[in-house]
């Protein structure tokens, strides 16, 4: 284990604002955790593509980067994949592409490490993370053991989890266990993998989503943001669409449960923010689902336009944005945001 002293927050989050993090662990394996100081609790960090520090006040950072990963094949050709949590996703799914493994091609290009994966439960164009995931392994500060938790255990839904819940703050996440199959079950319902082939290899799934991510999302290393700030707002099926005959242009998405999901994107661009910028962060012109940092951006700056975002969208179509980005450092914004 490393312990690393007085860091500034700008190098521990890809949307770069900056915080002062007293101290941050580095731990390499599981038994590296079992050393870490618990009192006071210590915030778990991965590569910091979904959080923003806005304040300092902040325990100590853990950092779990073991990056170990083992196949074993089932009956049927399918396979599972363990994985330390300290490995990076995108390669990850570069990997399984390499090695003919179908699964997670559509999840490509998604930022953070494998270890944040089952906290957001990540989903891209038709696919989630619970729709792979075989277990999850959990280290307990309070046992200082690691436990297997089940699908069923994580508490798996829409960009939510046990881990955000029940478990926030009481563990690190250590290793993922992924259902993969050698044989092709291209997912090719979203729009833009629809014009696929329903042969197409995983190499093509793979580019087409790489391509429509690059063509509205900003590369953090380029530009500082943290992906898609807010969730798609899930509301009752006869409210969303009682707003679908109000505005017949707003997308709408049946979940099959009762519930539909509306596009955040869509609310924020015709709320009138797509490419508007308060100091030096705004909307980004392309996507207006992501907030980005210019430059030498603030918290204030940054927590002025969320608030003026949520209030006009609730204003002009009655919808709550909540957002997504995990916002930590200021006392009650990290609980319940605006």
């Amino acid at each position: 284990m490393e312990i690393l002293e007085q860091q500034n927050g700008r190098d521990y989050s890809t949307f770069r604002l900056t915080a002062s993090l007293d101290k941050v662990y580095l731990c390499y394996q599981p038994d590296d955790l079992r050393q870490v100081p618990i009192q006071p609790m210590p915030l778990v960090l991965g590569e910091g593509s979904n959080t923003i520090f806005i304040g300092d006040a902040l325990p100590p950072l853990c950092r779990f980067l073991a990056k170990e990963k083992q196949l074993s094949w089932q009956s049927d050709g399918q396979a599972l994949l363990h994985v330390e949590a300290g490995h990076n996703w995108h390669q990850l799914v570069c990997w399984t592409v390499e090695q003919g493994l179908w699964g997670l091609e559509n999840l490509a290009l998604i930022p953070g490490s494998v270890g944040a994966a089952p906290v957001q439960n990540i989903g891209a164009y038709g696919v989630e993370l619970a729709d792979r995931c075989g277990y999850v392994d959990f280290f307990r500060w309070q046992t200082q053991q690691v436990e297997r938790l089940t699908p069923a255990d994580c508490g798996f839904g829409y960009r939510d989890s046990v881990f955000k819940g029940e478990l926030a703050g009481k563990g690190v996440i250590t290793a993922v266990g992924l259902m993969l199959s050698r044989a092709a079950k291209p997912v090719l319902s979203y729009q833009g993998l629809d014009q696929l082939p329903a042969d197409c290899s995983q190499q093509q799934v793979l580019n087409t989503v790489v391509a429509i991510r690059q063509s509205k999302l900003p590369d953090p290393a380029e530009l500082a943001n943290c992906g898609s700030f807010f969730k798609n707002p899930l509301l009752p099926d006869k409210t969303a669409q009682a707003l679908k005959v109000r505005y017949p242009a707003l997308p709408v998405f049946r979940q099959g449960n009762g519930s539909s999901k509306l596009s955040a994107a869509w609310l924020i661009d015709q709320a009138g923010f797509k490419g508007k910028k308060l100091g030096d962060i705004g909307c980004y012109n392309r996507q207006p689902l992501v907030l980005v940092n210019y430059g030498e951006g603030t918290a204030e700056q940054l927590l002025q336009l969320i608030e003026a975002i949520q209030l006009q969208v609730q204003a002009r179509f009655g919808v709550a944005l909540e957002p997504e980005v995990r916002l930590l450092g200021r006392p009650g914004w990290e609980a319940s945001p605006l």
